[in-house]
């Protein structure tokens, strides 16, 4: 088993737009939804400053390895939040995993 920590990153964009009422609650209360969930560390929500970028802000955290990653996305916190919150509130996306070298 692979004991290499990963660290998950989404940038998304919002239905709601940017920099908004509605996009500050969904930043507010997808942190306190996540975090807290047993395995994520680190995290961190994350404004996109760069013109050059898609997408408005992102999501970041680290997991020890891939046995604390794969039972962050089973979590039914996680899951639920996704179908509840995520597909309903996202327009677009892009997640990537990198595993931490150095």
């Amino acid at each position: 088993m692979n004991t290499t920590s990963i660290k998950h990153m989404v940038v998304f964009k919002l239905h709601a737009g940017k920099e908004n009422a509605a996009a500050e609650q969904f930043l507010k209360m997808s942190a306190e939804e996540l975090a807290p969930i047993p395995g994520v560390e680190q995290f961190e929500v994350l404004r996109q400053v760069s013109p050059k970028a898609d997408y408005d802000y992102g999501f970041s955290m680290v997991f020890a390895n891939q046995a604390a990653y794969e039972a962050y996305n089973n979590h039914p916190v996680h899951t639920q939040y996704v179908a509840e919150r995520w597909m309903k509130e996202v327009s677009s996306f892009q997640e990537i995993d990198f595993q931490i070298i150095a």
